[in-house]
């Protein structure tokens, strides 16, 4: 009976241990920005000019 008590404790310590890890990582940054590096790439087109948006515009029209 006193293995399970020393196995509760150790396990809370590790869980513990495990807490305190996951908020200095918080803390020092680490979750800031997971996703928007993976996919910056597709945000990095030109603006588009108002001479190519009245392109758009007519080739749009005349194709339907």
């Amino acid at each position: 009976m006193e293995i399970i008590f020393v196995l509760i404790a150790i396990s809370l310590v590790v869980a513990g241990g495990f807490l305190a890890a996951f908020f200095w990582a918080v803390k020092a940054g680490q979750y800031d920005d997971d996703y928007t590096p993976a996919i910056r790439i597709l945000f990095d087109d030109k603006p588009v000019t108002e001479e190519a948006d009245k392109a758009l515009d007519s080739e749009s029209i005349t194709d339907n």
